[in-house]
């Protein structure tokens, strides 16, 4: 045989040795979601244990709007969001400026599309209002357009609270957290009552496993309250003036054609 055939099976021979073995599927898994499945202590009567109430003081020199049904007041002044006339009203009083929303007990979200359109549009920052205690949260606004386009952004965790009538659901870009029963909410309601504490563990539990992620969106159903809406993000607080994630993100139902006066 050749030296030069020789020498070439022998560097073939150690490039052979050299290959490193191919990665297993299994090891291109992420890491499992830790589980939520011990809820929080409960109330004497068997409901959700009570939650401190965290958030942040509120702007001081905030426009203050309070919620009355499909009506907006601003002092004395009341706008209509859904008519064209006073949608347009109300975007010029609140350009560039902080605004505070105050919301009621009977306002639900899917009457308030038109009015958070204005402010996502107009006003400099936005801050909802906890219905219970003398603190805000400052939100991004976000249609359910601008709630998919976030959600096809390249970036781990993509983090949100689905808000339902029957508890909150926290899912994330590799599933949902698993709570008590692997087919219902992360955190059920309990004796009819938002389970803020238990929430609050399972956001804690899921900032430990997305520790890059700073963001995190509230999904109301459409019929929930706005008021119960403030109330849950008070959960993504672990402490007065800390919140676990720096963006709060609330999605708010794509608005109607607003009409004339008429």
């Amino acid at each position: 045989m050749k030296a030069g055939v020789v020498w070439g099976l022998v560097l073939a021979g150690v490039g052979c040795r050299e290959e490193k073995a191919a990665e297993p599927l299994q090891s291109l898994k992420p890491a499992p979601l830790p589980t939520l499945s011990t809820p929080a202590r409960p109330s004497e009567d068997g409901g959700a244990a009570a939650a401190p109430v965290y958030g942040e003081t509120p702007p001081p020199d905030a426009l203050r709007l309070s919620l009355a049904g499909e009506h907006v007041r601003m002092g004395t002044e009341t706008f209509e969001p859904m008519r064209l006339e006073s949608a347009a009203r109300l975007a010029e009083r609140v350009k560039g400026r902080e605004v505070l929303v105050v919301p009621d007990a009977d306002t639900f979200l899917a009457q308030t599309s038109e009015l958070f359109a204005v402010l996502r549009d107009s006003a400099e920052s936005v801050w909802l209002a906890h219905p219970d205690a003398p603190v805000a949260y400052p939100v991004v606004l976000r249609d359910e357009d601008g709630f998919r386009a976030w959600l096809s952004e390249v970036a781990p965790g993509k983090l949100r609270i689905i808000q339902r009538a029957d508890g909150f659901e926290l899912s994330t870009s590799v599933g949902k957290l698993p709570g008590p029963d692997a087919n219902g909410p992360s955190v059920p309601v309990r004796e009819g009552k938002q389970d803020l504490a238990t929430l609050r563990r399972g956001l804690e539990l899921l900032k430990g496993r997305f520790k890059t992620s700073e963001d995190i969106c509230l999904v109301p159903s459409f019929g929930t309250e706005v008021a119960q809406s403030a109330r849950a993000l008070s959960a993504v607080f672990s402490a007065p003036g800390e919140p676990v994630f720096e963006t709060l993100c609330l999605v708010f139902p794509t608005p109607r054609r607003v009409g004339d006066a008429g």
